[in-house]
């Protein structure tokens, strides 16, 4: 069934998450931010997607409030900074989040990177958080199977979204089939694959058949698959593409085409790849301490 910006997927708590959201990574601007909020509002989007590491949750917490929406309305999550790791650490990350999205709660709280040693001790601060009703639902990002594993072996409350890198170049089958058994929800992130699937001509035959556009069919492409999607888009005709799916239908040929693209390739960071991460933390410690410096 052809999904639109008002069907939501109940998570494994019951808690309801729209399946069309706004990712924000990379915007940093307030006036791109206000804008593509305002847009993606007025076209009926009601999930966002931000992060600490991200640098704009203030940004995206002003846009919020000048949108004309209530706080109800909406569904806002945001991601623990892998620097902020840690049970402490976690409980004071969160404070922070919600002081710069400048909200009471938030719908959803992830670990964004299953940093290897820190992440057993993170989720045991998310989940008190959640027992305390600050976040209505907890979850993860980029974590594999073997991640999930070893925190399903000591969590008291499962995980209920796994966000991660997938597109029909990586669709994940694998994970998928664990998150299905488990019972976790499967979210994307770069859901267009940073734009390398604009110019594959298996996509641009099939929207040329339904009188689409390319990011069109590749999106619903993730809905057919139940998942949950958060384009990132600053522009006001693709951020309204992006959330009108619901006029053309693929078959199930379309559906075979475009998993043949399977190449198994990453357009970002490979989850275990520990060096990428260690190298990372003190970049991204610096980029936000001098953001926190300059508002302090």
């Amino acid at each position: 069934m052809v999904k639109t910006l008002q069907d939501k997927l109940k998570l494994g708590n019951g808690v309801e998450i729209p399946y069309i959201g706004l990712g924000v990574f990379q915007m940093s601007e307030q006036r791109y931010i206000t804008k593509a909020v305002s847009e993606a509002i007025n076209a009926g989007y009601r999930l966002f997607d931000t992060a600490a590491v991200y640098n704009n949750e203030e940004q995206v917490g002003l846009a919020i409030r000048e949108g004309g929406v209530s706080r109800n309305e909406l569904f806002i999550s945001s991601k623990l900074w892998n620097g902020d790791q840690g049970y402490d650490e976690t409980l004071f990350a969160f404070e922070r989040t919600l002081k710069n999205l400048n909200l009471t709660d938030l719908d959803m709280y992830l670990i964004h990177w299953p940093l290897a040693g820190k992440y057993r001790d993170s989720w045991r601060a998310m989940e008190r958080l959640y027992n305390e009703g600050s976040v209505k639902a907890i979850g993860v990002a980029n974590f594999k199977e073997h991640h999930l594993k070893d925190l399903l072996a000591v969590a008291n409350e499962k995980p209920v979204l796994n966000q991660v890198e997938t597109h029909p170049l990586l669709p994940q089958n694998e994970l998928r089939a664990f998150l299905k058994k488990e019972g976790i929800a499967h979210a994307a992130w770069s859901p267009l694959a940073k734009g390398t699937l604009m110019q594959n001509p298996v996509v641009q035959d099939i929207a040329k058949r339904h009188g689409a556009q390319v990011d069109q069919v590749v999106l619903q492409w993730h809905l057919n698959r139940n998942t949950i999607i958060i384009p990132k888009s600053i522009t006001s005709t693709r951020i309204k593409e992006n959330a009108n799916l619901a006029y053309f239908e693929l078959d199930t040929e379309d559906m075979r085409k475009l998993n043949k693209l399977e190449t198994g390739q990453y357009v970002g960071p490979d989850p275990d790849d520990l060096a990428y991460f260690l190298e990372s933390i003190e970049r991204e410690r610096e980029m936000l301490e001098a953001s926190r410096d300059g508002h302090s």
